[in-house]
């Protein structure tokens, strides 16, 4: 993957190099292997390589020979081969970058939809002076624009595209509310003021006269397009898309390794690495947090010694957070979502050691139904059809009174008094419910907007849109590239995507378990405690550090003297939160971590901005 910037004056100067330099610079930790400037009446481009495709070839930005089109490309085309044989160009490397500009010469912007791989790519069409914009289905890749009266820019970062913007960031407000639903602000929106995330499978056309369009390319199979696979055959169906999923993953003309949890997941795609290109050369990384509650190192051993990969291991102590959270939060430009960010940072800095490619199992709990909200879906649903004003006052004391040790279910009585269905799917992961974040910002309750479909399917498909592209690939993405590193999630392939998506209800939930065609699946490469095992997830024991080594420092840093929380929240409901998650009757981790991550955002990235380029 790379870093790339580009900007299109609206009004008719030249586009300076200078200009797109600094906007390249602060994406350096995206592409150490080389860069490349390009510029051509009003537009320019910027590009920084990291090389795992014809290393020593495809230098960008890149343009045809006749100059007409010019590409600026971050990503891997998986099945670039088989597109160059079919499109039949005269090549002029060996790369995948090159397929992008000939795929747009031949079929123009819908040439998009022939790509596998994970991408984010700009076009510039001198025929008619326009400017394309691409993003990956599923957002594994991310862009950024924004627009003012003199231009448009875009980039790989939110970083790079304040770069060229005049005057300091501000805070859009607007997204606040967003923010503490979701630890993370969902596309088109971001935290900064004026600066949009481009929707993942989408297009931006930019015309020579300024007018700007934004057009869907791909959408998810409808809530009713559903297969009538057996639920033999959906394994064998979903066996054969990972098979070739995470064979696409492995293109790369450098060393490529994986991620290992130990859960299910990151396990099985490791088990498939290993199938296809033989463990004895296939690193595997885990982390630690040194605590037995939540370590999962010894299930990520039993994995490795099985497969006979080179595994190694990190540990993250709570000295490391203080230490990482804002420069790392200055990567990812934005609240760090959760403190698993900084634990796959430091896996990254590990990886970096051995290869430049890490895979990992990120998307197989929202294609397969894998969390445990998703066996509550449908009595989630029926309860919904009660009336709120009975449903609202009976979650609120649930989730007063339920003890530390009954959490999920505390999660699912706070679910169960959301406003409406939309607000149910989106509250299992929330840290806030409605009524919490209007009391928090003054704002007003949401709107009790109702759901449609059967209703796993419907939780499903918001954690697509929002939960997936917008917390955990942003996070994926932003932790590994500070290190230089490329992470690819096979589970996200678009072909086993489609066929995921398409599975129905009974054969993803089957006989109350989750996830329960990829534990099929696994079973045939994995041992059956690893397979079986409950899931864990990458847990961190936030909620002990909140009481001993990070106590103060939220404390001080929520209630002090020019609190930017304190500045736009209620402090009294600040306050409460601390002193109940001091006390130990309840765990209140997840919220202090996002507030708090909100609070050092705000410290590094508005009030006094520091664009680094390492942490």
């Amino acid at each position: 993957m790379c870093g790339i910037v580009g900007v299109r004056r609206l009004d008719g100067a030249a586009v300076e190099v200078d200009a797109l330099r600094r906007m390249t610079d602060v994406l350096a930790h995206r592409g150490p292997d080389g860069e490349g400037f390009w510029t051509q009446r009003g537009t320019g481009f910027g590009h920084r390589r990291l090389a795992i495709i014809d290393v020593a070839g495809s230098p960008q930005p890149m343009s045809l020979p006749d100059g007409t089109l010019t590409v600026c490309f971050n990503g891997e085309i998986f099945n670039y081969r088989e597109l160059r044989r079919r499109l039949g160009a005269r090549w002029r490397t060996e790369g995948d970058t090159e397929v992008l500009l000939a795929l747009f010469a031949a079929h123009g912007p819908q040439g998009v939809e022939r790509l596998r791989g994970q991408f984010a790519y700009a076009i510039a069409d001198s025929r008619d002076g326009s400017l394309w914009l691409f993003r990956d289905r599923l957002g594994v890749l991310p862009l950024y624009y924004a627009r003012t009266s003199a231009a448009f820019v875009f980039g790989s970062e939110a970083k790079a595209v304040l770069a060229a913007l005049p005057g300091p960031p501000s805070v859009d407000e607007d997204s606040l509310s967003s923010y503490l639903a979701r630890r993370s602000v969902p596309a088109p929106a971001t935290l900064f003021r004026g600066v949009s995330k481009l929707l993942p499978g989408s297009w931006l056309h930019l015309a020579a006269d300024g007018s700007q369009r934004v057009h869907r390319w791909w959408e998810a199979p409808a809530l009713d397009d559903v297969s009538d696979l057996s639920p033999q055959e959906a394994v064998r169906q979903v066996r054969a898309g990972l098979d070739r999923a995470v064979s696409r993953a492995l293109v790369a003309d450098v060393p490529v390794g994986s991620y290992l949890s130990g859960g299910v997941d990151s396990s099985l795609v490791v088990a498939l690495a290993a199938e296809q290109r033989g463990a004895a050369d296939l690193h595997t990384f885990a982390a630690g947090f040194d605590d037995p509650r939540t370590d999962e190192l010894r299930h990520a051993r039993v994995v490795s010694e099985h497969l006979g990969t080179r595994h190694h291991e990190v540990i993250v102590r709570p000295d490391d957070f203080l230490a990482d959270w804002g420069p790392l939060t200055v990567h990812r430009d934005a609240p760090l979502s959760e403190p698993a960010d900084i634990a796959v940072h430091r896996l990254a800095v590990a990886a970096s050691e051995h290869v430049k490619v890490v895979l990992s199992g990120e998307g197989s709990d929202e294609l397969f139904a894998g969390y445990p909200k998703h066996r509550w879906a449908l009595a989630a649903d029926r309860a919904g059809h009660l009336p709120w004003s009975l449903r609202s006052p009976l979650s609120a004391v649930l989730d007063e009174r339920l003890p530390l040790r009954l959490h999920r279910l505390r999660i699912a009585a706070r679910a169960l008094g959301a406003p409406g269905a939309v607000e149910r799917d989106l509250s299992w992961f929330s840290p806030f419910t409605a009524r919490e974040r209007s009391l928090l910002l003054g704002t007003a309750l949401p709107s009790r907007a109702s759901g449609g479909g059967d209703p796993l399917r419907r939780m499903m498909r918001a954690d697509l849109a929002t939960w997936l592209p917008d917390n955990l690939l942003e996070r994926g993405d932003r932790m590994t590239m500070a290190a230089s590193v490329e992470l690819r999630p096979p589970f996200l392939d678009a072909d086993l995507v489609e066929t995921a998506l398409r599975l129905p209800a009974s054969t993803l939930l089957h006989a109350g378990t989750t996830k329960w065609v990829v534990k099929q699946v696994a079973s045939e490469l994995l041992p059956a405690q690893i397979v079986h095992r409950p899931k864990a997830g990458f847990r961190v024991p936030l909620d002990q550090w909140f009481r001993t080594g990070l106590a103060d420092m939220a404390r001080e840093r929520l209630l002090g003297a020019g609190s930017y929380v304190g500045q736009v929240m209620d402090r009294t409901a600040v306050s409460r939160l601390l002193d109940v998650h001091a006390s130990g009757r309840r765990n209140e981790d997840i919220r202090l971590w996002t507030l708090l991550a909100l609070e050092v955002w705000h410290d590094v990235c508005i009030t006094g901005p520091s664009l680094v380029t390492s942490s």
